[in-house]
């Protein structure tokens, strides 16, 4: 086996440049990814999971769990490839916005976007922030925000 075959598929600390930007592929929200995500977390808000109440609000349907909608963003920016491996920690959420609803059925993919870099030498890597834009199927923006991931340093 080479020494290659062991690398981590993602990227090290130093192969971030402020303006990287990487597209996901996209994913459908299901009422299953809802009824799940409601049982998991224990919110059962009635606008997630009440397809009549829903019918009555300013949506006119249900909508997903914000909180659903960072997890599946999250789970979309790994299937990359390029945290896999090298993320030390998952450190912040900043500035996050709930911009506009994700419907069951809506299908979503993320816009990344290196904004800055910061090596922190005693962990032996270095602080990325990574700006996230959630877009569904209409390329309408439903929530961003900032994530600061810290990534290690490339094995010397």
């Amino acid at each position: 086996m080479s020494p290659l075959s062991n690398r981590p598929r993602g990227m090290y600390f130093e192969e971030f440049q402020p303006g990287q930007r990487i597209f996901t592929a996209a994913r459908t929200i299901t009422e299953s990814d809802v009824v799940n995500f409601a049982g998991i977390s224990g919110d059962f808000t009635q606008i997630h999971i009440d397809a009549e109440f829903s019918k009555t609000t300013t949506f006119g349907q249900r909508v997903a769990h914000g909180l659903l909608g960072i997890a599946i963003a999250s789970g979309l920016a790994m299937q990359t490839g390029v945290m896999e491996g090298t993320v030390i920690a998952f450190r912040e959420i900043n500035e996050w916005k709930f911009s506009k609803p994700i419907f069951i059925g809506d299908t979503v993919h993320v816009e990344l976007e290196v904004k800055e870099t910061k090596a922190i030498p005693r962990l032996g890597g270095g602080s990325v922030v990574i700006e996230l834009d959630v877009k569904n199927q209409h390329n309408d923006t439903v929530m961003k925000g900032k994530w600061n991931v810290l990534f290690a340093n490339r094995p010397a």
